[in-house]
């Protein structure tokens, strides 16, 4: 029964041996922009009229209260939910705390490469510019190995290949944005990644599936993807960015949702309770990431999270750490290759002149 237990607690916590974890960030972090100019807050995001902004997984969680800041910074914020009925709940619960905010529900299944192309083809038919697109949308440690409709790993396939496809098929919308303004692509990735490792022999988990390691794995690629997405676009000369960030450990949906034993839900519900009393709520964990999307100080292919205890939590946004398997390029151009292929989906970059 015991050893039941910590293997669940480890799952739950996110926090899987992360006294490994040798670096954090001072007030005086010479790399960080943030303490130059004093701490950041959703106050100082300039106003978003006119923009178009796109967030994955935005019914709960940090999606949510990203989408919610952004509405209420006058953007025209689009909730893509996998789950009709309760992105239709998060829409009316927006608009609710955010009167008079546009914005607007868009039913998009990232576990289906189907649903992501039919989606992209209707965002695109309206030939209408796209100022950011936010990767939020993920799956947590399903404590047994699901597949995707088109038979991927839940985690790889959802978190890494769904955001692939779908940010490649909505590329020509991104650069029309770029052309007045540089968009943004960000990504949420996690403090998880540092424990990640690539298992290109085994990368949809067939042979050994692990919840955690499989998290780690996917959370990893989606950081090793949104530096590679950035090598790329600036290699081309795209106006678009490409930044990453990670929300610490915050009390998010992710801790909740998902078929679970009786067991692992009340663990799952208690973490949930510890977390938000002594970690990040869910609309703290959504700082890094409205930080990335709005601020002028954020660097092309940068990576930011909170700056508190071991990076898991705190109100301030800083320069986050990035292990040094996440900087393997010719690991992250390996992973490139593979998202290409199991997706089919090419992104259509332009040569710079």
């Amino acid at each position: 029964m015991s050893r039941r237990i910590l293997t669940t607690f480890d799952v739950v916590y996110k926090v899987e041996r992360f006294t490994t974890v040798v670096r954090s960030f001072p007030d005086h972090d010479p790399q960080s922009k943030v303490y130059m100019k004093g701490t950041w807050t959703p106050a100082d995001i300039l106003p978003l009229d006119g923009k178009r902004i796109l967030v994955t997984g935005a019914n709960s969680g940090i999606g949510y209260h990203t989408a919610l800041v952004l509405a209420q910074k006058g953007a025209h914020v689009i909730l893509a939910c996998r789950d009709q009925r309760r992105g239709e709940s998060a829409l009316a619960r927006l608009k609710t705390n955010a009167p008079g905010a546009s914005a607007e529900l868009a039913t998009l299944d990232l576990a289906s490469l189907g649903s992501i192309r039919e989606f992209a083809r209707r965002v695109l038919a309206e030939e209408r510019p796209l100022h950011m697109l936010i990767n939020n949308a993920g799956v947590m440690a399903p404590p047994k190995r699901l597949e995707t409709t088109d038979g991927f790993e839940i985690q790889f396939g959802t978190n890494v290949l769904g955001h692939f496809a779908l940010t490649g098929l909505l590329m020509p919308q991104l650069e029309r944005a770029a052309v007045s303004e540089r968009s943004r692509v960000v990504t949420v990735a996690s403090i998880a990644h540092k424990r990640g490792r690539l298992n290109f022999n085994d990368l949809q988990s067939t042979r050994r599936y692990s919840p955690m390691q499989s998290y780690q794995q996917s959370k990893l690629a989606d950081l090793m993807f949104a530096l590679e997405l950035g090598r790329r676009l600036r290699a081309t000369g795209s106006r678009v960015m490409s930044v990453a960030v990670h929300p610490g450990v915050a009390n998010t949906n992710l801790f909740r949702a998902g078929e679970r034993s009786a067991l692992d839900s009340a663990l799952r519900a208690v973490a949930s309770q510890l977390i938000g009393a002594l970690l990040n709520s869910d609309a703290a964990g959504a700082l890094p990431t409205l930080y990335a999307a709005t601020s002028l100080n954020v660097t092309d292919g940068g990576y930011y999270g909170p700056t508190g205890w071991m990076e898991m939590r705190g109100d301030r946004v800083g320069v986050a750490a990035i292990a040094p398997q996440a900087q393997d390029m010719e690991s992250a151009r390996r992973l490139w290759e593979v998202c290409e292929t199991l997706t089919g989906v090419r992104f259509p970059f332009r040569v710079s002149d």
